[in-house]
């Protein structure tokens, strides 16, 4: 599902709706925020409209980077969001609430390392404490720089070792794949970013 649960689009912002996925959230919400509405009042406008509110999970980040978070009451337990410096943790059907606190301290301890690394060593330290109470089976990186195509894309979906699968190809994607795409054209003006 992460291709229909993150979206994201370069200066405006980045959404993830999960849990009973519905991607219009994602879609509305980025309309939004490209229209300067910031986090909290995107997440509230698109709520407004949704006919199953208690059944979604959605987080977003706006372009200045304000959260907003929101986890309906009909999540698979435990579920949950956090929210932290410019980033936001959200889960559902985890061991318990460490999961997410512990995947945002990893965030905020990792600055110096790039945005892509900091939400691969964040997912494994979810997972290393418990994670999903069934075990994971998927895993979703997606981050932008400057450019409207991605810096980082990896999805790795119904996997039964996932965690290992991200190590092997984030590391694929350090050595081949970032080097490509920071040699791919660029727009006019628009510096490029790691």
């Amino acid at each position: 599902m992460g291709k229909l649960a993150c979206h994201a689009v370069p200066r405006v912002g980045a959404v993830a709706s999960q849990a009973l996925v519905n991607p219009y959230l994602a879609y509305d919400a980025l309309r939004l925020l490209e229209q300067d509405v910031d986090a909290a009042t995107a997440l509230k406008r698109v709520l407004e409209l949704e006919s199953l509110p208690e059944s979604r999970q959605v987080g977003i980040v706006d372009r200045k980077g304000r959260v907003a978070a929101w986890t309906g009451s009909e999540n698979i337990p435990w579920a949950g969001h956090i929210e932290g410096k410019q980033c936001m943790i959200q889960g559902s059907r985890l061991v318990g609430p460490w999961v997410i606190e512990r995947m945002l301290q990893v965030m905020h301890d990792l600055e110096y390392l790039s945005l892509a690394e900091r939400m691969v060593r964040a997912i494994q330290a979810g997972a290393v404490i418990g994670g999903d109470r069934l075990g994971e089976r998927s895993v979703n990186i997606m981050v932008f720089g400057a450019e409207e195509y991605p810096l980082c894309d990896i999805r790795i979906d119904d996997h039964d070792q996932p965690m290992l699968e991200l190590e092997r190809l984030f590391t694929l994607y350090k050595q081949k794949v970032l080097p490509a795409v920071l040699k791919m054209p660029r727009r006019a003006g628009v510096p490029a970013c790691a």
